[in-house]
């Protein structure tokens, strides 16, 4: 099974500009490596999902005025997510507060194009 995103998971995003960390709160009531894991619902924007910086997404109506102000210059305004959807892929057998748990490569999409993944999910692996 791939590893868990759990509280402080690093994520991406495609026209981000910056990396930002994902925010788990522990109503889960499930851990992994002793911090809070996530499942797939947690995708609220600016809750769970943080900004990634400066949007550079032409999709965006703040980065597309400042563009235009510019005279075509792309330029990058910043970030705040807007979450369509949950988080994909997920793990179909292991559950967290009555949804799949969250791993590492999932992905969602924000509303102004941009492809959002787990790109470290805080959760380490033990070998024994």
């Amino acid at each position: 099974m791939p590893l868990v995103a759990v509280n402080g998971a690093m994520c991406k995003c495609s026209f981000g500009l910056a990396p930002s960390s994902l925010v788990v709160p522990p109503v889960n009531c499930v851990y992994a490596s002793n911090l809070p894991a996530a499942n797939i619902m947690d995708c609220k924007p600016c809750f769970n999902i943080m900004p990634f910086g400066m949007c550079t997404s032409m999709a965006n109506p703040t980065v597309a005025a400042a563009t235009a102000a510019a005279l075509g210059v792309l330029t990058p305004m910043p970030c705040v997510p807007v979450i369509a959807g949950t988080w994909t892929p997920m793990a179909p057998t292991a559950v967290v507060k009555s949804a799949p748990v969250l791993v590492q490569g999932a992905v969602c999409m924000c509303a102004y194009a941009g492809v959002i993944n787990v790109t470290v999910p805080g959760q380490t692996a033990v070998s024994t």
